[in-house]
């Protein structure tokens, strides 16, 4: 099977490329079988390398293709690795990304565009395919700036209105900011390592003693590409603006591909993080005040897309969270089970809003249970999923995750389960506001409601299923279940697990749980209560607000203190210099020696008369003084 693993990857490329080519030529319907084909059958080969490493006592394979970069001491080879953590994410891209691939040959059938979206939907997994299969940091870097670029041709998919041209280059030029540090951090690990394959790197880094100020070095300028790519603060702004895409496109980013590369890429990475405290304190830090921002701000949204891209910033922040305090497989559960659900709420999201004609704005929903059912329940399991509730696969990654910080700090815990609750009730609000009550919005859009095709539903109803049974994977020793995910992963953190032993009593967890539990339940009943029994509507834009709600329904004017300290003065410095440096030093060097030549060769052309007898004089004039000059 691992023969295979090149065709993981080459199989999206090769669909990118027909389609790309071809794709105007042929029926829409080829077009969507072509791009969800490739994915398909790239899941079926992923999940035979996934059932290898699980059943092979060899947990790590190396490919090696062709030797890529060879200049003085620095050997690059094209190669893949294919180890549990690779394998995992691998069934993670490839399956969540043929749902939606098999979502948008309905969702985006009617756009003149069809044939284009689904090349860059193939483009888009293929490099992020190469991300997590490079075994070295350079082949994943390709993959990061390829997803960047992806980013930006989806988001800006509708190239004809300006707004979503501008959310497609703020998403490029943010992540650009993050790639820097995360280009010097491999730069830094080539100096103090003299490789970038992450066996030999790592091997390296087992003799360096904790607390290392180069591995610290190296893990914070990892981290800050993970901050652009992830959208943690500060580089956090362009995700909620990535909603400019198509809805398939927001699940693809959101949920299972571009947004989890930096929690990949630092787990990946674990053994320098858990030599490098700071820098582990640092992640944190940023990851819980992250959840907790974000959470805030999703409380006072209206735009159902906007709410749930809030929400994935907010569970962004709990990975990272995770990752900061030593629980890596708590991190990549939560990656998992955030891919089950979120996909689905975002996919959700879509069929409400194609059944509500281009509609976004929850205000003007309400009691679309009766007309849309099946995108309703799926909408609840994948609401449920999200906040926690027991038996969902939401309760177990952040059960995990609460336990760890709880662990490691009781102040981050606290934050935490603050942000837990802050996530039920503003889901809720989303559930209530959109399915619950009487529509609120037109005749004509009530007239026009109707559930989505199966192309939409299907892949709503195999990710309700995911949400609902995804947590079976890691339930934790005190309920009486083996963590299977945290066994199969084992090998990826064996090292770092030896340094950080976790020990917490299962009386100790059943009390952190029951405390989780109890937050969330409060939060949905403030949220029924509000909603439901005293049929709040939340305000609008326009209307007068709270100064408190107002300063969080405008997301604490963020983009507008980019704008004014960041854009504005940049702008300020370019201007000056176009028209000073610009205009007036460079065109002034470049037009002054136009002018000198042209005015010394006004002159001297003058000494051109025509007159042969004046160049025999000048002839004999010059031979006397070369005569001259030479005698004396």
């Amino acid at each position: 099977m691992m023969k295979l693993v090149g065709l993981v990857p080459i199989l999206p490329l090769i669909g990118f490329l027909i389609i790309g080519f071809f794709g105007k030529k042929m029926s829409k319907g080829l077009v969507g079988v072509i791009g969800s084909g490739v994915v398909f059958a790239a899941f079926a080969i992923a999940v035979g390398l996934f059932i290898d490493i699980q059943e092979h006592a060899q947990k790590s394979y190396t490919i090696d293709f062709f030797n890529w970069i060879s200049a003085g001491k620095l050997s690059i080879p094209f190669s893949f690795l294919v180890d549990p953590l690779s394998s995992l994410f691998l069934l993670i891209i490839t399956g969540i990304g043929f749902l939606i691939h098999v979502y948008s040959t309905a969702y985006m059938h009617d756009d003149e565009g069809f044939s284009r979206f689904f090349a860059y939907l193939n483009l888009f997994i293929f490099f992020m395919l190469l991300l997590v299969l490079g075994s070295n940091y350079l082949i994943m870097f390709v993959g990061w700036e390829g997803v960047g670029l992806c980013s930006y041709l989806l988001i800006g998919f509708w190239f004809k209105n300006t707004a979503y041209n501008n959310a497609a280059k703020k998403a490029f030029i943010m992540n650009r900011i993050g790639d820097l540090g995360f280009l010097l951090g491999i730069i830094l690990i080539f100096v103090t390592f003299g490789s970038i394959s992450y066996h030999e790197v790592f091997e390296q880094a087992k003799s360096f003693s904790s607390g290392s100020p180069v591995l610290t070095a190296i893990a914070l300028l990892l981290f800050i590409g993970a901050m652009g790519k992830s959208a943690q603060l500060p580089l956090y702004t362009w995700l909620p603006d990535a909603m400019a895409g198509p809805t398939p496109v927001s699940a693809l980013i959101h949920a299972a591909t571009m947004v989890t590369a930096g929690i990949y890429m630092i787990a990946r990475s674990n053994i320098l993080y858990t030599l490098s405290p700071d820098a582990m304190a640092v992640v944190s830090v940023i990851g819980v005040c992250t959840a907790l921002f974000a959470a805030t701000i999703g409380l006072a949204q209206n735009d159902i897309k906007k709410v749930l891209a809030y929400s994935t910033v907010s569970q962004l922040g709990y990975m990272f969270l995770a990752l900061g305090v030593g629980a890596y497989t708590g991190a990549v559960f939560h990656v998992m089970t955030h891919a089950f659900f979120k996909a689905l709420l975002f996919l959700g999201a879509g069929s409400v809003i194609h059944a509500m004609s281009g509609e976004q704005d929850i205000r003007k929903m309400g009691g679309l249970k009766k007309y849309i059912p099946i995108t309703q329940m799926t909408f609840l399991i994948g609401t449920l999923a999200i906040a926690g509730f027991p038996g969902f696969s939401g309760f177990f990654s952040k059960d995990e995750i609460l336990a760890n910080a709880y662990e490691h700090n009781k102040v981050l815990w606290f934050v935490g389960i603050l942000t837990a609750g802050m996530t039920t009730f503003y889901m809720f609000r989303l559930y209530f506001l959109t399915f619950k009550g009487t529509f609120r919005g037109t005749h004509e859009q009530e007239h026009h409601l109707h559930e989505s095709p199966k192309a939409m539903t299907i892949p709503l109803i195999i990710l309700a299923v995911l949400s609902l049974v995804g947590g079976l994977v890691g339930i934790p020793a005190a309920l009486g279940g083996h963590h299977f995910l945290e066994e199969f992963l084992k090998p990826v953190f064996e090292d770092s697990s030896f340094r950080m032993v976790h020990h917490l009593s299962h009386e100790t967890e059943y009390i952190l749980m029951g405390i989780a539990v109890a937050v969330m339940a409060i939060a949905l009943y403030f949220a029924y209560k509000t909603y439901v029994v005293d049929k709040k509507l939340p305000a609008a834009e326009g209307e007068e607000l709270q100064p408190i709600h107002n300063l969080v329904y405008k997301k604490y004017l963020i983009d507008e203190l980019y704008e004014f300290v960041i854009t504005k003065p940049l702008n300020f410095i370019g201007d000056a210099f176009h028209k000073v440096v610009d205009n007036q030093i460079v065109d002034g060097i470049v037009n002054g020696s136009g002018y000198v030549v042209n005015g010394v060769s006004g002159i001297i052309r003058k000494v051109q008369t025509g007159n042969i007898g004046f160049y025999v004089f000048v002839m004999v004039i010059s031979i006397v003084l070369i005569l001259f000059t030479q005698l004396f």
